[in-house]
């Protein structure tokens, strides 16, 4: 049979019995018919690849707990001084240098020698402050030499502000509607409040602003700098709205007025005790 018959022929086509074109070998030979390789070559390439050595396999680890991360920026040596500074500045309990270099992703070895500095540093004679290693941690502390200046300065401080319920409603009545007199306040309140204003003006919370142009001309009444200082304002713009009020006012309201969804079961009614039978007097024997 030709080539040309075979090809046109289908069952000259088929493969003779047992022949799996899908086994090694025939992928091997069709491999190499591909390439335009022996056999022999290819089956001589993949034996050298399949006895290679194994390449390990480089897998992204995770810092263990207790490990210093990754520095997230380069910090030179002031800059990381100053944050460790701060860092023991607001912190109440003492820090281990185990903590700040886990927490600042830096070597240990590298914070321990620039605590080292800082505590030299506020160790001179010209700061007030010192750095001291107090249960294997770090805590920034007044110098004992100090302790008595600074005692005596705490004593001689003012108390803290404290003013009744009349006082704070007069001192807000003023603060919203400055320049106000005493007569207007007495209107808004509906009571007198001659005391409550001496009490604010002895506190320097208020001052005289003026007179008004009515009859009688009554003081002028505005809040002073002192109450700027007292509530922590930069002005009396960043006082709360009437409408914030409001709305504060209105949750407040429904916070405590909100009914309960679920009744509290009621009480069984309790047994009433059985009525005893009235006992009967006993008869007396009759006398013969």
């Amino acid at each position: 049979m030709t080539t040309e018959e075979m090809e046109n022929d289908p069952a000259a086509r088929e493969p003779e019995s047992g022949y799996d074109p899908d086994s090694e070998p025939a992928l091997v030979a069709a491999t190499a018919a591909d390439d335009g390789l022996e056999p022999s070559v290819v089956l001589a390439e993949q034996a050298s690849a399949e006895n290679a050595p194994a390449q390990p396999v480089q897998e992204e680890l995770l810092p263990e707990a207790g490990e210093p991360a990754e520095p997230v920026v380069d910090r030179t040596d002031a800059q990381l001084r100053a944050i460790l500074e701060a860092i023991i500045y607001i912190t109440d309990e003492p820090l281990t240098a185990e903590q700040m270099a886990v927490a600042l992703g830096e070597p240990r070895d590298r914070i321990k020698a620039l605590l080292g500095e800082l505590t030299e540093e506020f160790a001179r004679p010209e700061r007030g402050l010192s750095i001291q290693e107090i249960a294997g941690g770090y805590k920034m502390a007044t110098k004992a030499e100090h302790h008595e200046a600074v005692r005596a300065f705490v004593r001689n401080l003012k108390p803290p502000l404290k003013l009744s319920l009349p006082a704070l409603e007069t001192l807000a009545v003023i603060a919203y509607k400055q320049p106000i007199t005493a007569p207007e306040i007495m209107d808004i309140r509906g009571v007198q409040g001659a005391g409550v204003l001496k009490t604010l003006l002895d506190r320097k919370l208020i001052a005289a602003a003026g007179r008004k142009n009515v009859i009688g001309k009554p003081i002028l009444y505005k809040t002073t700098r002192e109450f700027l200082v007292q509530f922590g304002l930069k002005d009396v713009g960043e006082l709360p709205s009437l409408k914030e009020f409001e709305e504060l006012g209105r949750f407040a309201i429904s916070d405590v007025d909100e009914p309960s969804l679920e009744r509290p079961p009621a009480a069984p009614d309790e047994p009433q005790p059985e009525a005893q039978p009235e006992a009967q007097p006993e008869a007396q024997p009759e006398q013969a």
